[in-house]
């Protein structure tokens, strides 16, 4: 029997597998999808909010700024790109400025630091791209940008070798309550655990009410967004919010931490639980509000656009917490925007219940904070690179010409202990294929490498999910 089981791998739930590693525990990190971070997780604006904008009190508010303050150490243990850039909610009228001095007294209410308002010459100043109708702005300098996927990866890897279990492509169908503890059926298996973390993002209202009396509702909000090119990163240096509407805190622009350039999301609440298609209306809706914070947007450089869904709960806050009666089942719910920047705080918090809820924890003695670090090939001097090439030869042959990422990167990033079997696993771990051409050129050779390394047939490699088989057979 598992003491703990944590159902969903996104970034929350390996959070949470990552604090509770530091406990002589026998932990089993679930997830139904055939990677870590597939859902939420791999699909959002990879910002680490300041704080100011969920109203005083509640957990969003809570959580936020205590996991602000968290994540860039954390990052920097795990080796994950984290940036500090600051944010902006700008306005566009005398009206709309009310509505940041609002935000401006929320932040002081949840104790976020440094907050200023700005007025449109020292707006300018920070951002000379911002359109000419914009009037003043909220200034957030702890707002950061960081790799969300590439984090819970880190996260992943970093729980397994302090001795958390991952098993993936394992959806939980039942869940039974036991004597002691409760029995998790999944379509291959059966797990018996003694404690269950209901990490499960859009299905995490169905997990729940597996056990208990439904209380809660969560709609999948979909996101659209674009990408572009690298031409096109310098063209904000912050994160660049709009004042903020009912649903969503409006179109946002901001520099990636691999240099790019984000724009999005839209906000569209659905019934599919897994409908991420991207739709021409919703990203034109994108494309016209973006021109709002700037008309210097150069969407003639658009790579890629993409959708994902935010776990959006009726409740309007995040749902944390034992369930009334049915001891040792947490729910960790709703985890919707801020839920990135409140992840390390959510962690610590689920791992401090469940701590108090058994009341015999023992730490480990062994655990280790830091996991192994990728070689980032490019980024090395010439001579570091010289001695890298004379040890594996593999790290002088360039797969990726985009992002310049070496067969050497892809192998390393294939064998670790949470290693990627995909084209999308290696892609969000080593970043082939997220440049300018997608994959264009570099996806054949990821796909013979991932063959070869995982002693497949070049038919048998999936894009990202086990029914998306990219080659069919061999033509000549």
């Amino acid at each position: 029997m598992y003491d703990v089981t944590i159902i969903g791998a996104g970034i929350v739930g390996t959070f949470i597998a990552r604090e509770l590693s530091k406990y002589q525990l026998n932990i089993l990190l679930l997830d139904k999808e055939n990677d870590v971070a597939n859902g939420t997780t791999k699909a959002n604006s990879a910002i680490c909010h300041a704080g100011y904008d969920a109203e005083p009190n509640t957990l969003k508010a809570r959580f936020n700024v205590e996991g602000n303050k968290m994540m860039e150490d954390i990052c920097r243990e795990l080796d994950v790109p984290f940036k500090r850039i600051g944010s902006l909610v700008v306005a566009f009228s005398q009206e709309e400025m009310v509505t940041i001095e609002e935000l401006y007294q929320r932040g002081i209410a949840n104790n976020v630091p440094n907050l200023k308002i700005l007025n449109k010459k020292e707006l300018v100043e920070k951002e000379p791209n911002i359109s000419p109708n914009a009037v003043g702005a909220l200034y957030a300098p702890t707002a950061g940008i960081m790799g969300p996927f590439e984090l819970a990866f880190a996260l992943a890897e970093n729980a397994v070798d302090n001795g958390v279990e991952l098993l993936l492509n394992n959806e939980v169908k039942k869940i039974d309550k036991l004597e002691e503890g409760y029995r998790i059926y999944t379509n291959n298996k059966e797990i018996d655990t003694k404690y269950v973390v209901n990490c499960a993002g859009v299905y995490a209202d169905e997990i729940h009410n597996m056990v208990a009396e439904p209380q809660f509702k969560i709609v999948p909000r979909r996101g659209q967004y674009f990408l572009l090119d690298r031409i096109a990163g310098s063209t904000v240096n912050s994160v660049i919010f709009q004042c903020p509407v009912k649903n969503s805190k409006g179109v946002v622009v901001l520099p990636t931490v691999h240099g790019n350039l984000l724009v999005g999301p839209d906000a569209q609440d659905l019934d599919d639980k897994e409908d991420r298609d991207t739709t021409d209306d919703r990203l034109e809706y994108v494309r016209k509000s973006a021109y709002k914070t700037s008309e210097k947007i150069p969407f003639n450089t658009v790579i890629t656009s993409f959708a994902g869904l935010r776990a959006s709960p009726d409740t309007k806050d995040f749902i944390i917490g034992e369930i009334k009666g049915t001891k040792g089942f947490i729910d960790v719910a709703g985890i919707e925007s801020p839920g990135l920047s409140a992840s390390p705080a959510i962690g610590k918090y689920v791992a401090q219940l469940l701590k108090n809820i058994d009341g015999s924890f023992k730490e480990n003695p062994e655990f280790k904070s830091t996991r192994k670090r990728a070689i980032h090939f490019m980024e090395l001097s010439n001579e570091e690179k010289n001695e890298i090439i004379k040890k594996d030869p593999r790290y002088g042959r360039i797969i990726c010409r985009c992002e310049n990422i070496t067969e050497g990167e892809i192998v390393d990033a294939i064998h670790r202990n949470v290693g990627g079997t995909t084209v999308d696993g290696i892609k969000r771990r080593v970043r082939p294929g997220m440049g300018r051409c997608q994959g264009g050129f570099c996806q054949p050779r990821v796909i013979e490498i991932l063959a070869r390394e995982l002693g497949k047939d070049f038919t048998e490699i999936p894009k990202d999910g086990l029914n998306s088989n990219i080659a069919i057979r061999e033509t000549k």
